[in-house]
């Protein structure tokens, strides 16, 4: 059975499926985006436990000819890395479509672009081949420049098309430097295990030319510093479920092209890139914390807490250990589980109030019990409490960079006391002390948003008791990656 094939094109067929309904048939047409993101969702769990946890061989493995002229092939396949993020992406589609009933505008299109992202994201996680990994990133691109744009705020054109330019100008560097490794490898290939396995025969000079045209294409989808300031204003613009989708999948996009083709592929630039990545990473930490303490929109908070924890990511890449790298992929998936069930909980309040003013609140946690609950206990493993998700990621990060980098480590923990302080600030300002009377006619959550957001703050709490359920999934595949680099 060609189970990725099916996964990524699920969604696709779903999308094409819903051009085919009438837009008068709303419900019609949320039954076919719920129906096509569940599908994708049974895969996926189904590839989880199909999926040989001891072994860091590609595993499912889909290969046909599609351009035999320039040996371009039709290659998937998953390793532990690969599968973690698969798992990720169909289970925040999914919890984002049923959170985004309640969109009124043009419903029809909304959901066709939603789908259409999803297929996109998805073939990026299991592409083998560049040419189709490049053409899967390019195709998410296009249904999120529109679903911002339409469906955004006040600033949404601007919003979409800063998101758009960024994102192009990335994947331009990223095409000369797929086309530079294609025309360095004998016999030209777009194949990334057989890049993996001659990449190191490149000199230096030109391996560390192409890492940093890779690196710039990555770095804006992360966003590293200096190349993060489309992101606040997309994520403030973006409708709520859209918000997730950018947070919790495009973001790893960037740190899983760095861990899929940039470091096997050119591990002696790699090597040699790694100053500039650790100082970068630290600059991540801090200055995006510092930037969430500015803020007084809950979305805006959230969003550069974001460039704070892909920080943290980066850190432990840095590491270039198997702790470091475990500590990496483990932060991308908890960061995608809380950051994206956070933006849910700040569209929750804004659907009500229409406002996301931390100072606008006050006493909420008495009158909105449910509400209260699920949004401190993930702002608690945003700011890496033990015990829940985020810490067991960041504590492998810092673990992993501190026998390299003990300094840079020792810095970086600034962000951690910053992040701390925002969300407690948050924590007060919205939930404690009297109660606004402003606010007396809005109602606790309703069973939409909590069958959106009661799953992902399930799982903050099982991978933070019982980290295992993600760590034995990645470990064998991170602990090769490591080794190769030595």
């Amino acid at each position: 059975m060609p189970l990725l094939s099916l996964i990524v094109f699920a969604p696709l067929v779903g999308a094409l499926l819903i051009l085919s309904i009438p837009n008068t048939r709303i419900k019609l047409i949320q039954g076919a985006a719920l129906a096509a993101g569940s599908v994708c969702m049974i895969l996926s769990g189904y590839l989880y436990f199909a999926f040989n946890k001891t072994t860091a061989a590609m595993q499912f493995i889909e290969k046909a000819a599609w351009i035999p002229a320039f040996n371009v092939n039709y290659s998937v396949g998953v390793d532990g890395l690969s599968v973690a993020l698969v798992a990720l992406t169909a289970l925040l589609t999914l919890v984002s479509i049923i959170y985004s009933f309640n969109i009124t505008l043009r419903v029809k299109e909304f959901f066709f672009w939603f789908l259409l992202l999803e297929a996109g994201m998805l073939g990026v996680f299991v592409s083998l081949d560049f040419f189709l990994f490049y053409v899967f990133w390019e195709l998410t691109l296009v249904p999120m420049y529109f679903l911002i744009g339409v469906w955004g705020g006040p600033k949404k054109e601007y919003a979409a098309i800063k998101f758009f330019l960024y994102t192009l100008f990335g994947s331009l560097f990223m095409l000369l430097g797929i086309l530079a490794l294609y025309f360095n490898s004998a016999p030209h290939t777009f194949d990334m295990l057989e890049l993996a396995e001659q990449g190191s025969l490149l000199p230096l000079n030109m391996q560390i030319w192409i890492f940093l045209a890779l690196y710039v294409g990555f770095a804006i989808k992360i966003p590293a510093f200096p190349f993060h300031t489309w992101l606040p204003l997309a994520h403030v613009e973006a409708p709520t479920g859209v918000s997730v989708i950018l947070a919790g999948v495009l973001l790893k996009m960037g740190t899983y092209g760095i861990m899929r083709v940039s470091f096997p592929v050119l591990p002696e630039a790699a090597k040699w890139f790694l100053p500039f990545l650790i100082v970068i990473a630290v600059i991540n930490i801090i200055y995006g914390a510092f930037c969430a303490m500015a803020q007084k929109d809950l979305k805006k908070m959230v969003a550069y807490s974001s460039i704070n924890h892909m920080g943290y990511c980066m850190l432990g890449m840095a590491a270039m250990t198997a702790t470091g790298f475990n500590g990496a992929v483990l932060q991308m998936i908890t960061h995608g589980l809380i950051t994206g069930s956070l933006f849910l909980l700040v569209g929750v309040i804004y659907d009500r109030a229409h406002t996301r003013d931390i100072d606008a609140f006050g006493g909420l946690a008495a009158r909105f019990p449910i509400y209260a609950g699920l949004m401190i206990i993930q702002a608690m493993a945003s700011l890496g409490l033990p015990g829940l998700a985020g810490f067991v990621g960041e504590f492998l990060c810092f673990l992993g960079a501190f026998e390299a980098w003990p300094y840079y480590v020792a810095v970086s923990t600034i962000g951690i006391l910053v992040t701390a302080a925002f969300f407690l600030r948050m924590i007060e300002k919205v939930f404690l002390g009297p109660f606004n009377e402003k606010w007396t006619g809005l109602k606790d959550m309703n069973l939409r948003e909590l069958v959106a957001i009661v799953p992902l703050a399930v799982l903050t709490l099982v991978i933070g008791i019982w980290p295992r359920f993600c760590l034995d999934l990645i470990d064998p595949t991170i602990t090769y990656l490591a080794a190769m680099l030595k």
